[in-house]
């Protein structure tokens, strides 16, 4: 790997610290005595922020460029981290800060996704691609521990639930100056994209089943996340191994599945991993229903090595289709991330109803779609 690609890589790291807010809710709910619904508004905002800038934001990359547009997410992240760094801010003063830590971080993912073809050797996009997503799960995994753990530390004690914010801040600054030193042939196009050409792009049955996959695929991630746990209760697991063998061996996995894939991209081409982890998938699902401890486990960890590269694959598949109009279709595919918000929704329900295996039929129905769609032949775009 080149500095360039080392600098990218730097930046996906960063895009983990959105991932904090969540951990960081109890905490906040207890500083400004809060109901659950009002604490649970900080990961909230990162999630809109993603449904609403990221098609501008892709349409922006191709004005400005990828590697400005690196830099201005890494900018309004810094900024944001800043304010709760030096004041101790009001409530909607610190959610004002998070909206802005989602914009920016989706402008990271707009633009760090398709810049990883630039700065990549012919043939290495998907590896590195993947390689990156396990870089930026590492961030999500260190971010979150953070938040608990630098308050602990002396000069930081002051801050209290605020002690990860300077951390961060600094953490951007050396990510900005990384990506601002690197040189980046960047892919262009001769007319820049408007708003309807972007979204003319979903007439394209190959762009529009794409974006429809991730939307289901992050819908089946959150799912996975949130109800783990109440299954694993369900079937009898006790109170310790439930919350063991759940979120946390899930993301765990999705972490080492991503690095794992890096490698395994070597010997594989993308489609046919494409094809492989789409199968774990939705086989790890499946096991998830029978009600077994047992099985639960296992669909787990066949599940979460299925899920891990998903993301990475499909989206580098489908940007090589065109990518003349990666910023576009970066754009599309990273607004569809609020899938996240919507698919719960409808699992929540049927949790709610005591369907607490039958639940999972919901991600199942997600991972058969991406299933089907790994053995549907693609065909080259015309320019």
């Amino acid at each position: 790997m080149n500095r360039k690609t080392l600098a990218i890589l730097l930046a996906f790291l960063t895009m983990g610290v959105a991932d904090a807010m969540g951990p960081m809710s109890d905490a906040v709910m207890k500083q400004y005595q809060l109901n659950n619904v009002m604490a649970t508004l900080l990961p909230f905002f990162v999630f809109i922020a993603f449904a609403v800038f990221s098609l501008p934001g892709g349409l922006l990359a191709a004005r400005i460029g990828k590697k400005n547009l690196l830099l201005l997410g890494l900018g309004i992240n810094a900024v944001a981290l800043l304010v709760p760094t030096i004041i101790a801010p009001s409530y909607w003063l610190l959610c004002l800060c998070i909206l802005l830590l989602g914009i920016g971080t989706t402008l990271l993912q707009v633009a760090g996704n398709p810049i990883m073809r630039d700065v990549s050797s012919p043939g290495a996009y998907s590896r590195n691609l993947s390689f990156a997503q396990g870089v930026k799960g590492i961030g999500s995994t260190a971010s979150s521990y953070l938040v608990t753990a630098v308050a602990a530390i002396v000069m930081f004690k002051e801050l209290g639930w605020r002690a990860a914010f300077p951390v961060f801040f600094i953490f951007m600054v050396i990510t900005f100056l990384s990506v601002l030193f690197i040189k980046v042939d960047e892919t262009k196009v001769d007319v820049p994209p408007s708003f309807k050409s972007s979204m003319g792009l979903l007439n394209k049955p190959v762009f529009l089943m794409a974006v429809i996959g991730i939307f289901l695929y992050v819908g089946a991630e959150v799912c996975m996340a949130r109800f783990l746990l109440p299954l694993n209760k369900a079937i009898g697991m006790s109170p310790d191994n439930a919350s063991k063998f759940g979120a946390p061996l899930f993301f765990l996995l999705l972490t080492i599945g991503r690095l794992v894939g890096g490698v395994v991209l070597t010997v594989l081409s993308p489609k046919s991993f494409f094809r492989i982890s789409a199968g774990m998938g939705f086989v790890g699902i499946l096991l998830l229903m029978v009600g077994s401890p047992v099985l639960a486990i296992v669909g787990v960890i066949v599940g979460g090595l299925g899920f891990a590269n998903i993301w990475p694959l499909l989206f580098s598949i489908t940007v090589e289709e065109k990518p003349e109009a990666s910023n576009e279709l970066s754009g599309l595919m990273c607004m569809a991330i609020s899938g996240g918000a919507i698919i719960p929704m409808f699992m929540g329900k049927m949790v709610d109803m005591n369907m607490h295996t039958l639940s999972f039929i919901i991600p199942a129905l997600c991972f058969g779609y991406l299933l089907v769609l790994s053995f549907r032949g693609v065909k080259r775009v015309a320019v």
